[in-house]
Order: structure tokens, then C-alpha cells, then sequence
């Protein structure tokens, strides 16, 4: 499969020229093979692109400025999809190649494969069992021993703070009891002062 990208290499427009540049050396930076096609000195090559950039893609005034890649015959993108595909490490894929071992693209085409329940699609069980490991069906779980550590480690500074919680929780039920009194000598003060009037 051979890329191609339809340049003008004799544009007058800079922002044109920054967008061919920017799809050229990112694709070489990929290692990626292809072929760029001048417009500007190949009639064939316009006429070409032209016709075969779908109509859907094509701006309002109907004619398609570079870049504009291909993937043989087959119609990629112009350099807006492009720079969204890079963006979202999918170039590979916007390409219609296949993404090379350990890049980001294939790491995250591997996460996708990735069944909710945390395995592989090639490692599920065919009758859709779940294996369990054998802690959990003996009723105690890694998890749990995790946990029963972290109690113990504590010792006494968590008894004091333990301690000091109780405390703290004493003090405020006086201080509301207290309250509580204060509220009922001030009515016990208000009717006998009523009562005498």
C-alpha cells in the first residue's frame, strides 16, 4: 500500500505551505512510507485529485486544496482530519495501515481489546465463567488481610487517638447537657416570674 499526498509545490499560500509541510515530516517522522505528488507541475496529477476526493469532502467552491492524502485509490482525509488523527494518536489508523509494534496507537488499539471485566478477549472463557481466585472462595481475600495489617501497625498511637476521640465526644455530651440544664433553669426562672407578676 503506498500513501499519497497531493501537494502544490509552487503554492503562494504560506498557511498551505506550513500544512504540507507539518503532514510530510510527521509522516517521516513515522517511518511511513509514501509518495507526494506535485499539482502544480502535473496536470494528471490535479485532474486526479480532484475527481477522487468524494463530494462530501470537497469545500463550497468545489475544488479540494492540498494537501490531500490517499491511501492508494482510497480517499484518507485533507490536512484538518489529519491533524485530528495525529491528535488523537490514530494516524495509523486515518492511513488505513496497520500500526507498528510498541507505538502509542497500538498500545491504545491493545487497551481497547480489553473486556470489562479486566481480561483479554483471546483469554475469556468460552462458557463466560469468571475465575475467582483461590483466596476469595476460601472466604478471605488479600484485601482483607491488607487491612487487618493496617489495624495492627497502628498500636498505641492508635489507641490515644482513639482515646482522644472518646474524650473529645465526652466533652461535647457535658457541654450539651450543660446547655440543656442552663435552658431549663432560664424556663424554670421565666414562670416563676410570671407566676409572681
Amino acid at each position: 500500500m503506498v500513501i499519497k499526498v497531493f501537494l502544490a509545490s509552487s503554492s503562494g499560500s504560506t498557511a498551505i505551505k506550513k500544512k504540507q509541510q507539518d503532514v510530510v515530516g510527521f509522516l517521516e517522522a513515522l517511518k511511513v512510507d509514501y509518495t507526494e505528488l506535485d499539482i502544480a507541475c502535473n496536470e494528471d496529477n490535479r485532474l486526479w485529485m480532484r475527481q477522487n476526493v468524494p463530494k462530501d469532502k470537497k469545500p463550497a467552491n468545489g475544488i479540494p486544496l492540498p494537501p490531500q492524502i490517499f491511501n492508494e485509490d482510497s480517499y484518507c482525509g485533507d490536512y484538518e482530519t489529519f491533524f485530528d488523527a495525529k491528535e488523537d494518536n490514530s494516524v495509523f489508523a486515518f492511513l488505513g495501515l496497520p500500526p507498528p509494534p510498541g507505538s502509542k496507537e497500538a498500545l491504545q488499539a491493545e487497551k481497547e481489546r480489553v473486556v470489562q471485566n479486566g481480561t483479554h478477549a483471546e483469554e475469556e472463557n468460552p462458557d463466560n465463567s469468571v475465575e475467582v481466585p483461590v483466596e476469595e472462595q476460601n472466604g478471605h481475600s488479600h484485601r482483607e488481610e491488607e487491612e487487618e495489617e493496617e489495624e495492627g501497625e497502628g498500636g498505641e498511637a492508635d489507641d490515644e487517638a482513639t482515646a482522644g476521640d472518646e474524650a473529645l465526644a465526652e466533652e461535647e455530651e457535658e457541654e450539651v447537657e450543660e446547655t440543656d440544664e442552663a435552658r431549663e433553669g432560664e424556663e424554670e426562672d421565666e414562670e416563676q416570674e410570671e407566676e409572681a407578676e
